[in-house]
């Protein structure tokens, strides 16, 4: 029995990965994010690549988008979308800890305590562009 609930722990707490905005300090245009709500959808994407803010929009219905720019080109909020970058070394990390293979991805993050910690709730996908 406890074997079975430390495999399945160690199943549970590996799949996903967790991020901590208190640690992990992102940027919007011009002061750090705080995150408020209890889900977000977080993109990783390059504006070096191009437009993205047409296949954004379908996602920014369901939930707030975090946009991440890798090219780290800073732009404002519009609507549900929050655009963020952070220094090189940051991003490097994100896409170490999430796998991120190709850009640009998605996948949401759901809250799980008030200091700030949010934990990965779906797959990696990929956003589908026009090339």
């Amino acid at each position: 029995m406890i074997a079975a609930a430390f495999a399945y722990y160690n199943y549970k707490y590996s799949q996903y990965r967790f991020i901590n905005f208190k640690e992990t300090i992102l940027y919007t245009k011009s002061k750090i994010f705080e995150p408020k709500a209890e889900r977000y959808i977080v993109v990783a994407y390059s504006s070096h690549m191009g437009d993205i803010e047409d296949k954004l929009e379908p996602l920014a219905r369901k939930n707030e988008v975090l946009a991440i720019d890798l090219y780290q080109n800073r732009r404002r909020k519009e609507g549900n979308i929050i655009y963020l970058t952070a220094g090189t070394n940051t991003l490097l990390k994100i896409i170490h800890r999430f796998h991120i293979r190709e850009v640009p991805s998605y996948f949401m993050i759901k809250k799980q305590n008030d200091n700030g910690l949010y934990k990965q709730d779906s797959k990696i996908y990929l956003l589908e562009t026009e090339k």
